[in-house]
């Protein structure tokens, strides 16, 4: 079985790893990034619509030590920003392993008796060769991310649904739903932009929103942030919520109240982001998108809600958000909450829910502690 040592083992070739391998290459750090995929950053490749733009604003979004060029749009599409990446794993050196899935991880046993056994050993199916690999190292980072696997939450009678029934990692565009009754499941940022998109290309969109959300744009989060820099939290929180109110109305009128907390503190306290709207809200308005409560059940092609109505639908397509997967093969995780943990040499990149620039820090903040541990 093929054995292979470094200093630094990195699963997961999202953006987090990448950023996180680009800096230990610059500090000169040995360092071997895994990934499952055949590809690096396979959600921006294969896993995400069409339209999809990053709802922040460029500034927000770099990875460590390379900006965007001056050129690039404020609000890039997805297609630019995973050009950016290609220059950034060129320009950085990064040479992911592809097509390594990793079936367990743990500290080494000995370690306890031996010190100069302090090391993860890492079990790994070479995917390509179909052949198993054992890994080593002294640090391990868990950079698989908070959008490994889409997640479907269990329906009563969504076995027997008759149509078709996907996660929106797999929604490319609504051109083969044209015409038909489509029920996007999810009021996150991806569920309001696919009804969006759906209703665009003529499908009959409607949207499950099964809580409270604060319904923002991406001219109204971008001050909030900018203001941030100088404001209290709670401040911002009046000023966004203010102009809220004035931009979209009372949302619960559409059946979309909104928490009582503010967006901001709601993002800072609980990690939940509010949702940026890109065009739905004028169509949900107009009733072009029609808003449902929770589902109850499914029965054949009959989706029943909670407030009692029954409607039928030719498709389902649920952003309900991803599961993260580090738990089925890091041994000893089961308590484990993914902050910057370091003990016995684990780190977590991606996790905070800070999207693009909380990996930017956390790959900084890793590679800066790592680097201190070696030369120690």
């Amino acid at each position: 079985m093929k054995q292979i040592e470094t200093q630094v083992l990195i699963v997961g070739a999202g953006p987090a790893g990448l950023a996180v391998a680009a800096c230990l290459n610059k500090a000169g750090i040995r360092n071997l990034l895994l990934e499952r995929e055949d590809c690096y950053a396979s959600l921006w490749r294969r896993r995400s619509y069409d339209r999809l733009k990053l709802h922040l604003a460029k500034q927000f979004c770099e990875l460590p030590h390379m900006s965007y060029p001056k050129d690039t749009p404020t609000f890039m599409p997805k297609s630019d920003f995973v050009r950016y990446l290609e220059r950034y794993v060129s320009h950085f050196g990064i040479k992911p392993l592809c097509e390594r899935n990793v079936e367990s991880a743990e500290f080494n046993p000995r370690a306890q008796r031996d010190p100069r056994a302090r090391r993860w050993l890492m079990r790994v199916m070479n995917r390509a060769s179909g052949e198993h690999e054992i890994y080593t190292g002294r640090f391990l980072v868990v950079a698989t991310g908070e959008n490994a696997d889409g997640f479907i939450p269990k329906v009563d009678g969504l076995d027997g649904f008759k149509g078709k029934c996907i996660h929106s990692s797999m929604y490319k565009n609504g051109k083969e739903f044209n015409g038909e009754n489509v029920l996007v499941v999810g009021v996150g940022n991806s569920g309001l932009e696919i009804a969006y998109d759906l209703s665009n290309y003529g499908a009959k969109t409607s949207i499950v929103c099964r809580g409270k959300v604060h319904i923002v744009n991406k001219y109204i989060v971008f001050l909030g942030m900018m203001l941030l820099s100088f404001l209290p939290l709670n401040m911002v929180d009046i000023i966004v919520l203010w102009l809220c109110n004035f931009w979209f109305g009372d949302t619960s009128r559409y059946g979309m109240p909104r928490p009582t907390a503010g967006p901001f503190h709601l993002k800072v306290t609980k990690g939940r982001s509010p949702t940026i709207d890109v065009g739905a809200m004028p169509k949900i308005h107009t009733g072009h998108i029609k808003v449902f409560p929770a589902i109850s059940s499914i029965r054949n092609d009959d989706v029943v809600f909670t407030d009692g109505r029954v409607c039928r639908f030719d498709a389902l397509i649920f952003a309900t958000g991803y599961r993260r997967t580090f738990k089925d093969w890091l041994k000893g995780s089961e308590d484990l909450f993914p902050t910057q943990f370091k003990e016995n040499g684990i780190y977590f990149a991606g996790f905070g829910r800070n999207g693009l620039f909380g990996i930017s820090k956390d790959a900084k903040n890793i590679a800066a502690d790592i680097s201190v541990l070696i030369k120690n």
